[in-house]
């Protein structure tokens, strides 16, 4: 996107929401008032201009709440919701990371690292934080914001209304709490337990007349901060120390008009975990041992951002228009020595990655049947590679030639842009019938220029009071991730202990595919709902990423072609003191020629892909999640819940994920208790037992398209939290 049209764009942005504010704003000395509940408006009969406090906040922050979830339609998409009381009633409660929140989600498959995938994606989730698009950062997002922002977390998937673009394996879509909502508090705590687990988080919230805040903030450290690679109860190397923090800050410029600030970052930094008993490749001057217990890896991921929002209603038109930035950096530091011998490289790698966004939406309503939504995103995106890899003179064969390392630097810089817009109708026919249908047009530029028109349809049925039915098609275009790309220059390796195995090194593409998704909700009863949905996708160009390399960053690839299909099947019970949920999902991802990337890949490996159909890497064939909570009292409960799923794939004799794990299972058991603790107030406690079976199992063996070390599921650990609010 150029300077010049992003300029443009927000001028006619800003320029919409300008009208809206001076349509709305009163006359001058005169300031907003609204009639409190039960009472006159202040002022009433006086010439006396009236005061701000007067401004009824609560009431028209959730006025304008509503109206920003009037910008985003669901129509003919999957969707599932996570409340904060969901949240708490996981083991882990406020202290759960947002990818394991995610976890309960139908048809939401865990990795190493913490990553997601969902429907037989990888990656490609796009999150939305009170509707504003936030680029994913180098190290997934997903760790960066902590779950006690949350008010409630809603996975859309499917297929997806015209609003939703350029990710499209899922929408992360994420409403924070609020200053306004909670009142004036705050709330300390601390969760600590197994393998040197501590994590204090503090955080703050409240409303002073037009003003509205939340801010928290945590630190966590512990001695597995990356999965194991090995089953042992405790790895070596892998001590890890993070700091989160998140604000949103709000001002009503009237009833109909409120401008925020919203803000995020985390710093986290990794021991990267040792492998024992590994048998050194290489020789290092007169050095031919070295322990592979005693590498000394490391990696370090920074993210921050921030968007400023005004958002309101214009007429019978809710708006809102977002200025945002990402900055995103990831280094991984070898050890030199070490890892010269055991791959012969050993490589400083850096990438960083600034986003800076325009976003705006709009919705209007046009006469009693129909909703008009509509808007525009851009994106400016500059990245920064480096590597400075050490690595020895190799001969013809592949051998090692020279015991002494040369150096090799390679850098480079990324520039892309990004631009969408899209126009939707939503239309009611009847009381039974909903149908939303649009059109979306995305251009993106980088090493080339890609762009797509992507038609829409989702229809919604309402057979009966208790029975919905869904179904929709989506045209979907998807961009490389910029902040994965991987645009080495491989044949400065040529001749060395690091020359890559084959010589390909076609740039990525942009994937395009056909959605389709059908699905019915069944309510039985008034306390137990079920779901079932089936979907299907034909893609050309099929993005992955995998870890190429010691560092733990993924580069992306394209397959020429793939086919995703699956069931997924829902049921969500509560009665009294009783909830539960169930999620089971069966999938199916295959790829065929990869089309960018081969240097990744061995010459045998090319030439299977290229004539037959794979697993991708990431394919699981059976995932399920659930999870029971009973409340004794108000103050007391106690609940269970587990993942399992028939194992991620694995090299096979001559066939790339040719054969998968075996099948894993952890179940995870919890018990809370308030204490009421005279003047001091309620003491909140939650014990949590994770992995409560200890059973053993491997998310990762270390082959397979793309995959690096193994990586262990975690062992039995036990966690206590404390948390107190406090009232001012």
């Amino acid at each position: 996107m150029k300077p010049s049209l992003l300029a443009l764009s927000l001028a006619v942005a800003l320029g919409v929401t300008s009208a809206a504010y001076a349509q709305n704003t009163p006359d001058a000395g005169n300031a907003v008032t609204a009639t409190p509940p039960g009472g006159d408006a202040s002022g009433a009969g006086s010439n006396k201009p009236a005061k701000v406090q007067q401004l009824s906040a609560v009431d028209v922050s959730a006025a304008l709440d509503q109206s920003r979830n009037a910008l985003s339609p669901d129509t003919g998409s999957s969707q599932y919701v996570i409340d904060q009381k969901a949240i708490q009633q996981l083991p882990l409660g406020d202290s759960t990371p947002l990818n394991q929140v995610l976890l309960q989600a139908p048809g939401v498959v865990q990795d190493s690292y913490g990553g997601l995938h969902v429907r037989g994606d990888h990656a490609n989730l796009q999150y939305r934080i009170n509707g504003v698009i936030i680029p994913e950062s180098i190290s997934g997002f997903g760790q960066t914001l902590d779950a006690r922002t949350i008010q409630s977390v809603k996975l859309l998937d499917g297929a997806l209304p015209a609003q939703y673009g350029l990710r499209t394996a899922a929408v992360v879509d994420i409403d924070t709490k609020s200053g306004h909502s909670l009142g004036n508090g705050g709330s300390v705590g601390i969760t600590g337990g197994s393998l040197g687990t501590l994590n204090p988080n503090a955080s703050l919230w409240g409303s002073s007349d037009r003003w509205s805040w939340f801010v928290t903030a945590n630190y966590l450290e512990n001695d597995v901060g990356i999965e194991n690679p090995t089953s042992s109860r405790k790895p070596i190397h892998d001590h890890t120390n993070q700091v989160k923090g998140f604000g949103d800050i709000s001002y009503l410029i009237d009833e109909n008009t409120r401008i925020s600030f919203m803000f995020g970052m985390t710093n986290n930094r990794f021991q990267i975990p040792n492998n024992p008993d590994q048998t050194p490749q290489f020789g290092y001057l007169d050095t031919v041992n070295f322990n592979s217990a005693d590498l000394n890896e490391r990696q370090s991921e920074q993210t921050r951002f921030g968007v400023l929002s005004l958002q309101g209603k214009w007429g019978k038109t809710d708006y809102q228009v977002s200025l945002g930035q990402r900055y995103s950096h990831v280094g991984f530091t070898p050890d030199d020595i070490g890892d010269l011998m055991f791959n012969g490289v050993a490589s400083t790698i850096g990438r960083t990655n600034r986003a800076n966004t325009l976003q705006a939406d709009f919705s209007t309503p046009l006469g009693d049947n129909h909703t008009l939504r509509y808007g525009l995103y851009g994106e400016f995106e500059r990245g920064n590679i480096s590597n400075n890899s050490l690595v020895f003179p190799a001969n013809p064969d592949g051998s090692q030639a020279s015991t002494t390392p040369i150096n090799i630097y390679d850098a480079t810089r990324l520039l892309a842009r990004t631009w969408s817009v899209y126009v939707q109708d939503e239309w009611s026919i009847g009381d039974k019938w909903t149908v939303n249908y649009g059109l979306r047009g995305d251009r993106y530029e980088l090493f080339r220029t890609e762009s797509q028109l992507s038609p829409r349809l989702g229809v919604v049925y309402q057979a009966t009071d208790t029975t919905t039915v869904h179904a929709g098609y989506s045209r979907y275009f998807t961009p490389p991730a910029t902040e994965v790309i991987d645009d080495s220059n491989i044949a400065r390796f040529n001749g060395t202990t690091n020359q890559l195995p084959s010589g390909g090194n076609n740039l990525p593409l942009s994937e395009r595919s056909d959605y389709y998704d059908m699905g019915i909700q069944q309510k039985v009863g008034s306390n137990l709902t079920l779901g079932l949905d089936a979907y299907y996708r034909e893609v050309r160009r099929l993005q992955d990423e995998g870890q190429f390399g010691a560092a733990l960053i993924y580069s992306n690839f394209n397959y020429e072609y793939g086919r995703i299909r699956g069931l997924e099947f829902t049921a969500n019970y509560s009665n009294g003191p009783v909830s539960a949920y169930f999620n089971a999902s069966f999938n199916r991802a295959m790829g065929k020629q990869v089309a960018t990337g081969q240097y990744n890949f061995a010459p045998d490996e090319l030439a299977y892909i290229y004539s037959n159909w794979i697993h991708l890497d990431h394919d699981q064939k059976l995932t399920s999640s659930g999870g029971v909570t009973y409340a004794f009292t108000g103050t007391t409960r106690a609940g269970a819940d587990f993942i399992f799923g028939s194992g991620l794939r694995k090299e096979a004799p001559g066939v790339p994920n040719g054969a998968s794990l075996p099948y894993y299972f952890q179940l995870n058991l919890n018990v809370a208790h308030d204490f009421n603790i005279g003047s001091f107030g309620t003491l909140k406690t939650q014990l949590a037992l994770i992995n409560a079976l200890d059973r053993t199992y491997e998310l990762r063996d270390g082959t397979g398209v793309g995959v690096g070390a193994p990586q262990y599921g975690p062992r039995r650990g036990v966690f206590l939290s404390v948390q107190k609010d406090f009232d001012f």
